[in-house]
């Protein structure tokens, strides 16, 4: 069976792990967070390429081989997925975001980007907007306290809705806007939060369902994946202890990426 590595800054890429999971629910999985230095939001383009390069070093540590990468991240994609595809055999997916399904989809040929600054104010973002939204005003916002809610959340099941709705006061997305890109992984963790906020005229459009899709592709087509009898435990990977202590059964393993 493959073995799927998913990579994030910290619990956001498990909203891409969810869709993967559902197209290959009897594969190996194992997520690491890069928790030490959440958010990638604010981290420079070099570092987040150096934690992943020592990433894909360690991939011989793992409990079994790896047979693909997924970065959800979509700061740590924009950055550093050609660079870490340059130096390993391994098929790495990564997460883009979803301008061109917002651009298609959007009757008022208006959208918004809600991201982290790193990934709203990138070259990449700004090609995919030149490229795939053309006759559509796209609008540019971030917010990197969005990531914080989204761990509070996962974690704890629970957060002050109140101040999650100060924040998006803050941002202050156009009420023209009719398709809302989540442009960080974290962001779908917020998802029913969001769209009781901007409502039912909204539509909120992530990367999750065609990134699990590419991955089924290449594992189906290029690795020869046959389905086994049973599911496999996640294991979960950590750069640093979790101070967020909520109900969940997960048990952390601690993984140095300091190369």
């Amino acid at each position: 069976m493959p073995h799927i590595l998913v990579f994030d800054s910290g619990v956001g890429g498990t909203s891409v792990l969810e869709h993967i999971q559902a197209q290959l629910p009897y594969a190996e999985y194992s997520y690491v967070m890069d928790n030490a230095l959440l958010p990638y939001g604010l981290q420079s383009e070099q570092t987040i390429q150096a934690r992943l390069a020592c990433l894909v070093k360690q991939v011989n540590l793992f409990h079994c081989s790896v047979d693909l990468i997924v970065i959800a991240c979509n700061t740590a994609s924009t950055h550093a997925l050609a660079a870490t595809r340059e130096i390993t055999d391994i098929p790495i997916v990564g997460v883009v975001p979803a301008i061109k399904p917002a651009a298609e989809s959007s009757r008022k040929k208006h959208i918004a980007l809600l991201a982290t600054p790193a990934t709203s104010n990138n070259t990449y973002t700004n090609s995919l907007i030149r490229e795939y939204a053309k006759g559509c005003q796209v609008d540019l916002h971030h917010s990197t306290h969005l990531v914080s809610f989204a761990e509070q959340l996962y974690w704890y099941q629970n957060f002050d809705i109140e101040l999650l709705y100060s924040e998006l006061e803050q941002i202050n997305i156009s009420p023209q806007v009719d398709c809302i890109v989540l442009g960080c992984t974290h962001f779908p963790i917020l998802r029913a939060q969001l769209k009781l906020y901007y409502g039912e005229g909204v539509e909120l459009i992530d990367s999750g369902v065609a990134i699990a899709k590419r991955v089924g592709f290449l594992l189906n087509d290029k690795l020869g994946y046959q389905k086994p009898i049973n599911k496999r435990p996640l294991h979960f990977y950590a750069t640093a202890p979790n101070n967020l202590t909520g109900n969940t059964n997960i048990v952390l393993r601690a993984i140095n990426l300091n190369c």
